[in-house]
């Protein structure tokens, strides 16, 4: 008897790209509020500029390029690279900012080496990593939570400052709660003589906390759709918690605690939105531990002893590298051997 048996694979996943790229969306909308909320309606706006620019540079790409221009802009990942640099972004930093980083992130990090599936590197981090070379005070010139509440400014007068190009004045502009504790220790201060608005949180920098909290949300969101694999997320943060413990506990007053590591700056948004891209991330078990793993250490060398106060770029950048070497490494046995 002779079977007519199709070639496999014989398993579908019931699952495409859109779909999953839609579930990421989702999973950050809790962010995006908590953005809101304590930063003002800036990141609505450089969303609105990052996804436009993303879109528009996809489509031209892929028009030289002469690929289908449909398909690719309704799989989402351009939508999501321009999300994951949007929340990078200052809230009131001027608008060729976004435009600037994502067209880089699009053409450089995604097309130049051959689209969706091909590129070694995450092209938000890739776009985010230039942004922070190239324009430094831009990048760092953050808004306090009082100091939007001050300000009151509502999205059409957002819209308006971040389109105007004028300058944000100093007064009412500040450095990440990373990036200030990071100066005052280098200038010898301790961490008990930090001014108290520096950490003026529960745990954290205010707002920061429940920013990353809201990740953390989007994240477990993730995990329980299937979207994401557990290994990553975890060895992220299990390798920075015990890494930034053990120095604590050496030293408290130079180094921060665990608490404040993972709930400040983007570590959660790393861990589970970032690390976890399935293109540039390891794709074996053992891979993803270390590679995951990998990215926490980094993070907690290059924020402690690095020039680079958060490191979340730099860090999934340099694991980027090495993902190749690990799934070599750890590929699981062949079944029967």
């Amino acid at each position: 008897m002779i079977l007519n048996t199709p070639g496999s694979p014989h398993i579908h996943a019931k699952t495409s790209v859109t779909a999953i790229m839609l579930n990421v969306v989702l999973a950050l909308i809790p962010a995006i509020v908590a953005y809101v909320w304590f930063f003002g309606w800036g990141i609505l706006v450089h969303m609105f500029i990052a996804a436009a620019t993303a879109l528009l540079t996809e489509a031209f790409v892929l028009y030289l390029r002469k690929k289908p221009i449909a398909p690719a802009l309704l799989d989402g990942s351009a939508l999501v690279t321009a999300i994951l640099i949007a929340f990078c972004i200052p809230p009131l930093a001027p608008w060729w900012i976004s435009l600037t980083g994502t067209a880089f992130a699009i053409v450089i990090a995604k097309h130049l080496y051959g689209g969706l599936g091909y590129n070694p590197f995450n092209p938000a981090m890739v776009g985010y990593a230039m942004l922070l070379i190239s324009f430094p005070r831009e990048m760092t010139a953050w808004l306090s939570p009082g100091t939007i509440e001050q300000l009151s400014l509502n999205l059409a007068e957002t819209f308006t400052t971040i389109f105007s190009d004028a300058p944000i004045p100093d007064a009412v502009t500040m450095a990440s709660p990373l990036d200030t504790v990071k100066t005052e220790l280098a200038r010898g201060q301790s961490i008990s003589g930090l001014p108290q608005e520096t950490l003026s949180g529960m745990f954290a920098g205010k707002g920061w906390e429940w920013c990353n909290m809201a990740f953390l949300l989007g994240g477990a969101y993730l995990l329980y759709k299937k979207i994401i694999h557990w290994h990553i997320p975890v060895a992220v943060l299990a390798s920075l918690v015990m890494f930034s413990a053990l120095f604590y506990m050496i030293d408290n007053e130079h180094y921060l605690s665990p608490l404040i590591h993972i709930f400040s700056g983007a570590t959660m948004i790393c861990a589970f939105f970032i690390a976890t891209d399935p293109v540039t991330a390891s794709t074996t078990p053992k891979g993803r531990l270390i590679y995951g793993a990998g990215i926490g250490i980094l993070i907690y060398i290059i924020r402690t002893w690095g020039g680079y106060p958060d490191a979340v770029a730099f860090a999934v950048l340099l694991m980027n590298i090495a993902v190749p070497t690990i799934d070599h490494y750890t590929k699981p046995r062949v079944f029967g051997k």
